[in-house]
């Protein structure tokens, strides 16, 4: 099994579809393409390994709200005739690449179709809900410290792994990202209105929410730290700002350059290809939304340190991240899991307690004001899955492959389930200067 993994290269460039079918019920899934997806269409060979994971995975599930059903008809699970059904396709594929890596096994048998369901984060929530618990804490200390895998070294977010890990993501398509986001294309939390389901809306009234954390208005010059397709440096030079936004992604980059110059604000905005590490100057108003979970470990008294020293005397920065619970993060922060591997290479979410103690060590900046919009995330994620789902067609124009198909719902159902139990949470913070503070004075 492969280590790294180049989305760019092993999904646009090879064939839609990927490999002949197998025989029989449990091969109903087209296995992928060696060549596209290399280390996918063999199972791992770890038959100890696989025999432990079936022991577990069967432990589990016998007290899960679901339905799994087997090749034959056997079944497990505490669920009834409505809950989600996990039907496991090829049994001993599923139970090796669960076996040999269970960070990594359980998304990746489910890209080659080891296992499916109708109601992907449906089934995906009842396991959220308990993620700590359903292997025992020794059996997870044993996997971490023994058998699972780690971060390569490639990965490391320094400013030249920083660009490959956010290229590996970001750069897969401009039209990819725009089939499945709504038209402000942003690809973050929205902020719904209790009596409104409207994307559009709820991500203008995010966009709205964080420049208000930020107190931005007319005459001020902000900094954006992360400029994804410009929606947001378009809204603060609509309320009269002066926009300096940093970007490491090309793609990224033209796009909003694009969209900003359609919008009539291209005055006001300027986008730049330079790693927050670089930036220089002052300004009146930072803001930075998700982008922080790319950064790393290593890395977060730098970015804070860095946003502490752009920010003018009297200025505030606005912070979205998603979070996770502390206790959760320090366990999980070396791990590599299938997000790392597929989605997000080199990321780490924080907790609020994380970025608390940063702020505190290595700024005179502390949390002002906070709002959580988890809950918005879970149902922005809905949206984000059903225009997928409902445009595949489009997606499958553009060169993407049914693994990759499989490999995307995974990562949008796995990241529902995750904010609709509370496992993840997203913050909105206003990030000011303590009042005793005196600028130069930071450790």
């Amino acid at each position: 099994m492969t280590t790294q993994h180049d989305l760019s290269r092993a999904t646009a460039a090879g064939p839609r579809g990927g490999a002949s079918p197998g025989r029989g019920r449990s091969h109903a899934v087209p296995r992928p393409n060696e060549g596209v997806w290399p280390g996918l269409a063999t199972p791992p060979v770890a038959p100890v390994k696989a025999r432990v994971a079936e022991s577990l995975f069967r432990n589990a599930v016998r007290s899960l709200p679901v339905r799994v059903i087997f090749p034959g008809g056997a079944r497990i699970g505490a669920g009834d005739a409505s809950s989600p059904v996990m039907r496991i396709e090829r049994p001993e594929a599923f139970f090796a690449r669960l076996g040999a890596n269970s960070k990594i096994g359980f998304g990746e048998s489910y890209m080659v179709g080891d296992w499916t369901t109708t109601d992907l984060p449906g089934l995906l929530t009842p396991f959220a809900a308990r993620l700590s618990t359903l292997i025992p804490p020794a059996l997870q200390r044993l996997g971490r410290r023994f058998a699972e895998a780690r971060q390569p070294a490639a990965e490391v977010n320094s400013v030249e792994g920083s660009r490959e890990n956010i290229h590996r993501h970001y750069d897969l398509s401009n039209d990819l990202f725009s089939i499945f986001l709504d038209e402000t294309m942003s690809y973050s939390a929205g902020w719904f209105a209790d009596d409104s389901d409207d994307l559009v809306l709820a991500q203008e009234r995010k966009i709205d929410g964080i420049l208000d954390m930020a107190a931005v208005r007319e005459g001020m010059h902000v900094l954006e730290i992360g400029t994804g397709w410009g929606g947001l440096a378009t809204r603060a030079a609509q309320r009269g700002a002066r926009v300096t936004t940093l970007t490491i992604s090309q793609e990224q980059k033209e796009l909003a350059e694009a969209r900003v110059a359609e919008a009539g604000v291209a005055d006001r905005v300027q986008v730049l290809l330079r790693d927050y590490r670089e930036a220089q100057g002052s300004y009146d108003a930072v803001v930075s939304v998700e982008m922080i979970e790319a950064v790393g470990v290593a890395y977060w008294p730098t970015f804070f340190a860095t946003l502490d020293r752009l920010l003018k005397p009297g200025g505030r920065v606005g912070l979205q991240s998603i979070t996770m619970p502390h206790q959760r993060m320090m366990l999980a922060r070396n791990d590599y899991t299938w997000i790392h591997k597929y989605v997000f290479p080199g990321g780490i979410i924080p907790s609020v307690t994380a970025i608390e103690e940063n702020l505190d060590a290595h700024t005179g900046l502390h949390v002002a004001e906070r709002r959580s919009l988890g809950f918005d995330y879970a149902r922005t994620l809905g949206h984000w899955r059903e225009r997928f789902l409902s445009r595949w067609d489009d997606v499958a124009a553009l060169g993407f492959d049914e693994t990759f198909r499989r490999m995307w719902e995974f990562y949008l159902g796995y990241c529902e389930a995750g904010f609709r139990v509370g496992y993840l949470d997203v913050f909105q913070f206003s990030l000011q200067r303590k009042p005793s503070f005196v600028p130069g004075a930071a450790s």
